[in-house]
């Protein structure tokens, strides 16, 4: 999961704001993209516009001074332990990059609720979707290599990948995937990521996906579409993905406690677990296994190394003295590629825009804003906003479920370097913009807490046990366990207890990232009185969530 926070000038928007799209459009200004630089010559052409001036307009000036970084820096501490007080969250860690050079960093709390080990700045955290950057860093640093380009379509190193139509197939490139406009729905393949199907049989599976928009008209934040570019461009390369990410840049900037897999992430003494909110404070949850989605979500990274990357970042690709990632390829993950949110009134309102991998926003001087967020719902929250005018930035990594914390301490440091004090209390603002991520997108309609009244009983078991498809979710079964049932969905398979609701529905608790509360399984009887679809609440988010009956499998 993944999503969208705005500063306290830029409002919400007309496009749909669901739990699945807050955090992918925006964690310092808006998000995402517009038309490419040839695009704007024609519709200049078109216009009978007059041309622009040939004189390049001057490059941006700082509007902050060494003293003004400093003097929040002073702050910054002080600031992360109110609000750590107020949220409770046991752990973070926060780091301050300047003109090239790491001006603080520092680390606060626990890595485990429980246990006494303090986490410090070689603290290993999983970045969840601030992986989106760090995946089209990796991607620039192929393209400069000449294996490929960002315009290059997937399946030009990817033949086996497939979309819903053969000439998206065609068309779809690795610029598409990263700016997210392929017309796949609102993170298409994450619930098959839930169901235990691993990166290879998601991607497959794409192809089943029902396009939400038309191709290129939409932005619509997919974890796996993304993979998908980044899949292709680590085969340009010749590579495994977690094997380019070390290769060109894990290794050469020195990120020797960053990785892209889950399990080198386990075996580190110095690492974080996730924690989730409960009745009873913060709790060590489920931890995340991300490595399906590893472009898209799955880099674990201290924050003294964070800082190594946002460097890279802000000084054109170079680290060190050494030109680590082409400085073209790079600048163009900061571009905007489409919009991301649409201004509610375009009088007033600014826009905000997805880059390739970045949010591109534009703060209250009209000066570019780079910045992404990453939330794992079972225990995650991480931000990093860049400023490059100023050759500055902030990276907040914590271990608790994204609240909107990590976003209002960066927002705040950053008012009181160009300000010298906050113009707002940011923390209640973002606290409730995230907490829509957690609304749950399914059985919203139903209470499976509470039975109705007067239920009508099921019919004999032997009604709705048997084998059921779907082409997106593959095989179902539902199966008769003494005088109950259970369903059984996925490969491994995974088996879920199926509690009787009312006449022909049922319910169950899901599983993973994505899931929140019961999910209703509703048959539908066909003749003779035996089920001939089931439909799954949970897996019904974009309406393919009905599975057909194949066949008896036996009571």
């Amino acid at each position: 999961m993944q999503g969208d926070q705005r500063t306290a000038g830029e409002r919400s928007t007309t496009h749909g704001v669901t739990r699945r799209s807050v955090l992918g459009r925006s964690a310092a200004g808006l998000a995402a993209g517009a038309l490419g630089a040839a695009a704007v010559r024609r519709v200049a052409a078109q216009d009978a516009t007059p041309a622009a001036s040939p004189v390049a307009p001057p490059a941006a000036q700082s509007l902050v001074t060494p003293e003004m970084v400093a003097a929040a820096v002073a702050q910054l501490d002080g600031f992360i332990q109110t609000v750590m007080g107020k949220t409770g969250i046991p752990g973070m860690a926060a780091a301050v990059v300047y003109r090239d050079a790491v001006v603080h960093q520092q680390s606060f709390g626990v890595r485990k609720v429980g246990a006494p080990d303090l986490i410090d700045v070689d603290t290993v955290f999983p970045l969840a979707s601030l992986s989106k950057p760090m995946a089209s860093t990796v991607v620039a640093a192929i393209v400069g290599t000449g294996a490929t380009t960002w315009d290059t379509p997937i399946v030009a190193s990817f033949p086996e990948f497939a979309m819903s139509a053969p000439w998206i197939t065609e068309a779809v490139t690795i610029r598409d995937m990263f700016c997210h406009r392929s017309g796949l729905p609102d993170h298409a393949g994450d619930l098959l990521e839930d169901m235990g199907y691993d990166r290879t049989e998601v991607l497959r599976r794409l192809r089943f996906v029902h396009p939400a928009t038309s191709f290129r008209s939409t932005y619509d934040y997919t974890n796996f579409g993304l993979t998908a570019g980044a899949e292709a461009a680590a085969r340009a390369a010749g590579m495994t993905w977690e094997d380019a990410c070390d290769h060109f840049l894990y290794l050469p900037l020195g990120m020797t406690k960053t990785t892209s897999l889950n399990r080198d992430f386990v075996a580190r003494d110095n690492r974080t677990f996730g924690h989730v909110k409960t009745a009873n404070g913060w709790e060590v949850g489920q931890q995340r296994q991300p490595d399906a989605q590893s472009p898209a979500g799955g880099v674990n990274s201290s924050i003294s190394d964070v800082t190594r990357w946002m460097r890279l970042q802000l000084n054109g690709g170079i680290f060190e003295g050494q030109q680590v990632v082409a400085a073209a390829p790079l600048a163009e993950t900061h571009r905007p590629q489409i919009v991301s949110n649409p201004p509610a009134d375009p009088a007033v309102d600014r826009a905000g825009f997805y880059g390739l991998g970045w949010n591109v926003g534009y703060d209250d001087d009209a000066r570019p804003r780079w910045s992404h967020s990453g939330a794992f719902a079972l225990g995650a929250g991480t931000t990093v906003f860049l400023q490059p005018a100023d050759q500055l930035g902030i990276a907040v990594l914590t271990n608790a479920t994204a609240i909107g914390a990590a976003e209002a301490i960066a927002a705040t440091f950053l008012d009181i370097a160009r300000y010298g004090a906050a113009r707002h209390d940011y923390l209640p603002g973002y606290m409730a913009r995230l907490a829509t991520i957690y609304e749950s997108p399914y059985g919203t309609e139903v209470d499976y807490g509470k039975p109705p009244a007067n239920a009508a009983p099921p019919l004999p078991l032997a009604a709705y046990a048997g084998a059921y498809a779907n082409d997106l979710y593959g095989p179902a079964a539902v199966v008769a366990q003494g005088d109950a049932l259970a369903l059984q969905l996925g490969p491994g398979p995974m088996t879920f207890p199926l509690t009787h609701y009312d006449r022909d529905v049922f319910f169950f608790q899901p599983p993973g990232e994505n899931a929140f509360g019961p999910s209703g399984a509703i048959f539908t009887l066909g003749p003779n009185d035996a089920a001939s679809r089931l439909t799954i609440e949970w897996l019904d988010v974009h309406g393919q969530g009905t599975f057909r009956r194949a066949g008896k499998s036996g009571a």
